[in-house]
């Protein structure tokens, strides 16, 4: 073998394990902050919203921004997934 041939196997490798370990991190990254956001947005209803309290609309205002926010960037980074695993 020529010496770029092996420079690209030792490339295509590195990159698979790198995909492999995003695979394995998927769950995480999307369920963790989908979590923490209900979390948040039921504890301002029970708290905030139930007893007329508005101390608690910063609550809201942060479980938003994470459930938009996760949803916006998770949704690309899950199609590309599922394009290069049916590669």
């Amino acid at each position: 073998m020529e010496k770029n041939e092996e420079e690209y196997l030792k490339n295509e490798y590195n990159n698979l394990r790198i995909v492999r370990t995003e695979i394995l991190f998927t769950p995480l990254l999307v369920i963790l902050p989908l979590i923490v956001a209900s979390f948040l947005i039921y504890d301002w209803f029970c708290r905030g919203f139930s007893e007329g309290s508005s101390i608690y609309n910063s609550e809201l205002m942060l479980g938003i921004i994470i459930l938009v926010a996760n949803i916006t960037f998770d949704v690309p980074f899950i199609k590309s997934l599922i394009k290069f695993k049916k590669k």
